[in-house]
This record gives C-alpha cells, structure tokens and sequence, in this order.
C-alpha cells in the first residue's frame, strides 16, 4: 500500500506552486488533500485558485477539499479544520506553507506589511499547527512540516530585510520548540526549506525577474522531499531542518537535474542556506558542470 493513501493532508496556501506541487504528491497515494488559502477567485498575475487545485488533486488520484481560508484569522482556520475531519475522518499531516513576503530594509517596511508578514507567517504557523494537534494526537503517524529556514543565526540573513526574516524565523522556532514539546507524544515536526530558487508564480510576480525563474528548481524538488519527510516514521524523525536537495541526497537520490526549469542556466542559491551546507550536486549550468568534473 502506498504511504498515504486514505492519509489527510491540511496544507495551507495550496492553490498554487510548492503547496500544490506537495498536494499533487500525495494524490498520487490517494491522499486526502485538504487546501486551506485565501483564493477562491483568480489573481490577475497569479494563476490558480482553490477549486483549480482541487480539480487537479482530484485528477491526480487524491480526494480534495478547497476551503477558503485566512490564517491570521482563528475561527477561520479552526472551521476550516473541522470541516476536514468531517470529511475525511481525522488529520495526519499539517503542512504549513503559506507565506507573505517583502524583502525591504527597515525604513523601507512600512508597519502595514510587517504585520501581514508577521501575522500570516509566524502566528499563522503557530495557529494552523495548534487546531490541527487535537487531530494529529489521534492518528498513529503525525506530522507537522513547515516551510521554514534553518535557525542561522547570521546577520547578513537579517541586515537587508529584518522584518520578512524574523517573521520566517518564527515559523522556524515553532519547529525547534514544537518538535521537543510534543516529541514524547509522537507528533514530529519538522522545517524544509529550498537551497535553490524555486519557479513559481508567486516568485515571478514578487522578483519579476524571468533570469531568476529561469536558473531555478520546480516545485517537484520541495513536493518529493516533503513526500519523504512526511512519510517516515514520526517518532523517529522531528525537529530536523532540512534543506531539499541534502535530504533528498541522503535517501538516495542522485539526478537533480530533473529539477532544473532550465539546464542551459546556473541555479539561483536561495537566502537562509547556511554557508556550511554543501550542496549534493552543482549549481552551476547542467553542461558546465559535467565539464568540470
């Protein structure tokens, strides 16, 4: 049987990029995929809604479940989450992949954003993964994975927008303490965060920059890596931040080229990727790299 067939996943910002992409994986178990985000009509720039990506889940062999979902507000989430296990049963994954962001210095951040940022990412996180806990405490396999950086604590990952990284900084200190609070209760929680850019719509629109777009991974390198993160064993893997490639790595994957929007282009590092994390494969253009070895 597969891993998460007949499995719930509740995945915040699911309509579209990484969320969907984690979404479409676990349909291809014949999960049940619970999206929970803010877009029920289309987005001028931004492709995709909720019944899109519902009506895609669906063809990919999950059941889904679009749900109209702000998560700075409580009753919001909290309905949103009932109605899931009135459907499906029960929770066994909370994925927490909604995300708001303006790299701006401090000056250039007005206190209207810094609040969006800090409302949707780190009290988002927390609130999403507290009305899911009830649930995960039920099942006999319960995760929680944040979309979040590793803690490094280096001031060039604060200095040029310190608002966006305390605000993704909190949805990684939910991991670190999340993780050893319920660990005794076998709930794992765990980060994934990119080492590369990843092409999504939401990156476009925000950098707007098809270079970018161009010298970066698909959602399929995050949604694999979440796959695998999400179906091991959660009394025996939590609290780990893990970066995709490295992870994906160390359970034998070995051709990350089919990650590459385009092998003709270096890869884009991402922020927050420590300095010591040596990634498994090269960034630079698919060709050149071959060259080099």
């Amino acid at each position: 049987m597969k891993p998460l067939k007949d499995k719930t996943l509740f995945i915040t910002g699911g309509s579209r990029g990484i969320g969907l992409a984690i979404g479409l994986r676990a349909a291809r178990d014949g999960a049940n995929v619970a999206i929970a985000a803010k877009t029920a009509e289309p987005h001028p720039k931004l492709e995709g809604t909720i019944y899109t990506a519902a009506e895609e889940i669906d063809a990919a062999g999950g059941r889904a479940l679009p749900l109209v979902v702000d998560v700075r507000d409580e009753e919001s989430v909290q309905n949103a989450v009932n109605e899931t296990v009135s459907r499906f049963g029960g929770i066994d994954v909370c994925v927490n992949n909604a995300s708001a962001i303006q790299m701006t210095g401090t000056l250039e951040t007005d206190m209207k954003r810094y609040d969006l940022m800090h409302q949707v990412n780190t009290r988002g996180t927390y609130l999403v993964s507290k009305c899911c806990l009830p649930h995960l405490l039920e099942v006999s396999n319960p995760h929680i994975l944040n979309l979040a950086p590793p803690l490094d604590m280096s001031a060039k990952w604060f200095a040029p927008h310190v608002a966006y990284t305390m605000a993704k900084f909190g949805m990684s200190m939910c991991v670190l303490g999340m993780a050893e609070e319920f660990r005794e209760s076998g709930v794992a929680v765990n980060a994934l965060w990119p080492r590369t850019t990843i092409a999504t719509a939401a990156v476009k629109f925000v950098v707007g920059d098809d270079a970018m777009v161009l010298g970066s991974r698909t959602p399929d390198i995050m949604a694999d890596a979440a796959y695998a993160i999400v179906t091991k064993p959660s009394k025996e893997f939590t609290g780990q931040f893990c970066i995709d490639d490295t992870f994906l790595a160390a359970e034998g994957v070995t051709d990350f080229d089919r990650y590459r929007v385009d092998p003709t282009h270096d890869l884009y590092p991402d922020f927050f990727v420590p300095e010591d994390s040596i990634p498994p494969a090269s960034l630079k253009a698919a060709n050149q790299a071959r060259t080099d070895q």
